[in-house]
Parts: C-alpha cells; structure tokens; sequence
C-alpha cells in the first residue's frame, strides 16, 4: 500500500457538517429514538407523479444510453422555453448546459473560469460546497460578511470594496442558502455593472427559483445580463433531489468549453433523470408544485413566530427556499458556549435535528443555527414544543 499522503486539496476541503448531524441522528433513530428532522435541505415531498413517470416510461422504452455532454437536446429546448415562459427571456438552447446536479454545475463554471490561485468572492454566510469547489479547483474563496443589513447579499458596494487582482468573479445565491433572502432585479443590475466594471464575471445561483412567499417572485439574473452564468437544479422546486440534475446558462463564448469540461469530467448528466424531466415543465406538474409552495410558505409563516417566541433572533424573514437562520445567542451559557453545542443538545435530549451556523461559514457562525422547513408543520411546530421544553 503506498505512502504518499491525500493530496493537501483534498485535506483542505471540510466536511459537509449538516451530513455528520444528519448521521448521528439516524443513528439515534435506529436506538429507538424519535428525531424531527430540520437539518436537511430536502423537500420531504416525493418526486412529483408526472415526472417519475415520463422516467419509468423512459426506461422501459430502453432510453438507457448516453446522451449528448451538453444534454438531451429536447430538455435543453424545454429548458430554454421555461426561460420565456416565466421570465420573459430570451435564451438560446445552445447556451443550456444540462448537469449532474448543480454541484456538476458548479464544477463547471469554476473549472472553466478560475486557474490557480484566482479569486472567488462569496457573501459568508453561504453555501459552504461553493469554497469547496473553489478550493478543489485551486483557487481561492474570497469570503465577505454580509449581515440583515444587506439582507444577507453581496452588493455592489462589496464588490468595489473586496475585488482585487485576483478576482475574477463573485457568486450570489438569489434565494439564498441558509437565509432565504432574495436579490431585486435592480440589485441584480447594479451587481453586474459593479463586476463587468472590474472586468469579472458574475454567476448566479437560481437553484430555489419557484420557491419564493408573499407574491414575490425572484427575477433571474439573464433578465438584466445575458453575460451572466446561471445555476439552476431540478432538486428544490421541482422535488427531483435524488435524481442527480441541473442545468447551466452560459454566454455563448463559453459553450465549447463546457461541452469539452463535461465529456471529460461526467460524459453526460443521467439519461433516465433527463427524460423524466421533460414533465417537470408540463402544466400538472406545475399545479402540484404551486400546491407545495403553497404549503411551504405555511411552513414559514407558523414557524417564524414559534422559533422568535424561543428567544431566537431571526434578523431577515426569508422571501425563498425554505429556511430560517436564527441568531441563538440569547440561549447560550456556560455549559453550551456556541451553537454547536446547543444543536448537540436539542439533537440528544430534545430529538430535534437542526444546522449550526458553521456549516456556512465564518461571520458570527458560533451564533446562529439553520432551520429547515421541510417537514410538515405539525412536526415542526411539535419540534418547537421539544426545544420549549428542554431548555438549555
């Protein structure tokens, strides 16, 4: 067996810290205990019915077999119409790169933009995959501390602020992850003439488009800058987590590239995957997801003033995805110092799974804890109940 140590890129990345919590509480469950999940960022709703079955129709028509690197060219074409559809925009098909994932997207965009030692500017709190990817690349995450002030977004006063030499470009989640916050159509303009100003590009996480509340609607990035990179996933609005897809719009001068990063790196996304979603878009499918949105905002609005009246400090209501992140300082002491701790706790004796704020970076992470509304209500108000009770 050889010597030779794990490469250092690989030592650097940390894990994915809500999949350790997701871990011991399986665990727990196995002795017989019963845990309330609000850790994962899954929907607890299954596949949607239209779609699971255009995939069972696929297989037994034997569509088994790979499919172009860019994608199944009839979802690209679908994809391109939703973009109208909803947005009112123009995108050419040619620019729709289909993925294993949003994860293959991301790798992706940052293989194809950053070389070694390049940045990335990334608002913190985030997505902790995002520096990862980063990371793995060889390049740099640039992290920036955003706060309720700025509604949890980077803005273009960030980028004046932190682009330096070695950036090259910024990505923004709009909803985002773990705030739920949402970013205008106007700050998606300034943070582009901000970015093209430096001569950067600017990619855009859209991968909770459809799950926004209070007849708000996230506008998309390419309404503003066709120049932009978007990320998007079949995993959040249309219920499709374990079936591994996503897609990306790219400018056009950066359609070869993807193409040659794909065959090399996953030939294709899963064929099977691409032909189910071909329902995703068809309008009983988008009645039964309209439902669900429907009932998530529910979700929120029971959960928000349950975890408030805990003495939890939610700085920014979330207008998207599904998740709350609370300040917990009020509930800290000696013997639970952090919200590691204090999940730890609730974890053990209140049998109530949820995220600590390091899971997602840097800026007052010791502070503040996610919550995911993605059980039903009566079990997250239930939660609520455990957490009341087993005070810390």
């Amino acid at each position: 067996m050889s010597n030779k140590p794990i490469a250092q890129r690989a030592q650097d990345i940390k894990p994915f810290y809500v999949m350790d919590i997701l871990a011991q509480a399986k665990r727990l469950e196995a002795q017989g205990k019963d845990i309330i999940h609000m850790e994962v960022g899954e929907p607890d709703f299954p596949t949607p019915q239209p779609i699971v079955d255009a995939g069972i129709k696929a297989l037994h028509a034997g569509k088994t077999h790979y499919t172009p690197a860019l994608g199944l060219p009839e979802l690209r074409e679908t994809i391109a119409q939703w973009y109208q559809q909803r947005y009112q925009v123009d995108v050419s098909l040619n620019r729709i790169v289909v993925t294993p994932g949003a994860s293959g997207a991301l790798l992706l965009v940052m293989g194809a933009l950053l070389d070694k030692g390049c940045n990335v500017l990334l608002a913190d709190p985030g997505y902790p995959c995002n520096r990862h990817f980063a990371r793995f690349v060889e390049a740099k995450a640039k992290t920036i501390d955003v706060n309720a002030e700025s509604n949890y977004q980077l803005t273009a006063d960030h980028i004046n602020q932190h682009w330096d030499e070695q950036s090259v470009m910024a990505l923004v989640a709009s909803p985002s992850n773990p705030t739920g916050t949402v970013l205008t159509k106007q700050q998606l303009s300034d943070l582009s003439q901000a970015i093209q100003a430096k001569q950067g590009h600017l990619v855009v996480d859209e991968i909770y488009h459809g799950l926004t509340y209070d007849n708000f609607d996230a506008p998309t990035v390419l309404s503003v800058n066709q120049n932009a990179f978007v990320i998007n996933s079949f995993s959040k609005f249309f219920g499709m987590t374990g079936w591994r897809l996503g897609w990306l719009v790219v400018p056009e001068g950066y359609i070869d590239v993807m193409d040659r990063l794909a065959q090399n790196l996953f030939l294709a996304a899963p064929t099977m995957s691409q032909y189910a979603a071909l329902a995703a878009f068809k309008s009983d499918t988008l009645a039964i997801l309209e439902q669900r949105r429907q009932v998530f905002e529910q979700r929120r609005n029971s959960l928000l003033p349950a975890l408030e009246n805990l003495g939890l400090d939610i700085q920014a209501t979330p207008q998207g995805a599904f998740y709350l992140y609370a300040n917990c300082q009020q509930l800290l002491n000696d013997d639970l110092p952090d919200s590691v701790a204090l999940c730890d706790f609730w974890l053990k004796n209140a049998g109530v799974a949820v995220t600590p704020g390091n899971d997602f970076g840097y800026s007052l992470a010791n502070q503040h804890i996610r919550f995911a509304y993605t059980s039903d209500q009566q079990k997250l108000l239930a939660a609520v109940e455990r957490m009341s009770n087993i005070q810390p």
